[in-house]
């Protein structure tokens, strides 16, 4: 089988990421072409259609209309700049990242664990996203989707709302249109690529269509609101009524699961996430 990568069109930070994924799919007997439609699996970063990378969303619906799989690459956010996506045709809820039902073992490996659900949070937070991604598609603007949001979170709940817009997708002035919303523009990290703050020790739920943030909440035990192409949505809030009172499903097969849409490094150098993608 050969794969194509397309490192031309990867983000800045995709190169160690390509290499390792070479890497993997020679140790596992599989042949790598670059830049190249000459390949029975296309190999892109990410799908958000802007910028450097908006050439891989005419590979991506090609690929996809000829009936081949598309590999993504994607940034992680289990460990971010340390575990990066592998999946396919997609990323975050729309992609297939193998199978399901998996043991705790992963998680252990990586370290990572569950925080205990917060019951004392007080805020409401809404995290845009870009809207140039594949995921965003048939989705309203983004200004029309938050005034939505808002005005049926207020016909039911006077909570302190804070929206924090994507930090290269900003959306103009709307918290001076309700009471007690106010606007947190996301800082970068010091000394990262691309990683920005986001606490949620005060937040009573979070809402998201299909972003990373839905994710890191849930881990830190808030409960979310999300769209179907969430990697939270299996344990999300799907109905907005419920925002006074929002559920707080068992967590542990879900975040068993996550742990394999994520590998470091190394183990992409080993071929070990298109193992457990079967190839």
């Amino acid at each position: 089988m050969k794969f194509g990568l397309w490192t031309q069109y990867g983000a800045l930070n995709s190169k160690p990421i390509f290499t390792a994924l070479e890497k993997g799919i020679t140790a596992l007997g599989h042949q790598v072409a670059f830049n190249t439609d000459d390949c029975d699996i296309p190999v892109i970063w990410s799908v958000l259609w802007n910028g450097r990378m908006a050439p891989n969303e005419q590979i991506f619906k090609t690929a996809r209309s000829q009936g081949k799989d598309v590999l993504v690459l994607e940034v992680g956010g289990l460990i971010r700049g340390t575990t990066w996506k592998v999946g396919l045709n997609g990323i975050n809820g729309e992609a297939n990242f193998g199978p399901k039902g998996n043991n705790f073992h992963r998680c252990a490996k990586l370290g990572i664990s569950l925080d205990p659900w917060n019951i004392f949070g007080e805020d409401i937070i809404i995290c845009g996203q870009h809207d140039k991604s594949h995921q965003w598609r048939d989705m309203p603007p983004m200004a029309k989707w938050l005034d939505d949001i808002i005005s049926q979170i207020r016909r039911i709940s006077s909570r302190r709302i804070i929206w924090r817009p994507h930090p290269r997708c900003p959306v103009g002035g709307i918290e001076h249109e309700f009471e007690n919303v106010v606007r947190e523009q996301p800082i970068k990290i010091k000394g990262s690529y691309d990683d920005f703050d986001f606490k949620t020790d005060n937040a009573f739920a979070v809402i998201n269509w299909s972003s990373n943030p839905a994710t890191q909440a849930m881990i830190e035990g808030v409960p979310v609101f999300t769209g179907p192409h969430s990697l939270a949505w299996p344990v999300a809030n799907q109905n907005l009524d419920t925002i006074t009172l929002p559920i707080r499903p068992d967590r542990t097969q879900w975040f068993n699961d996550l742990a394999y849409t994520e590998w470091t490094i190394d183990e992409i150098s080993e071929g070990l996430p298109l193992k457990h993608l079967t190839f």
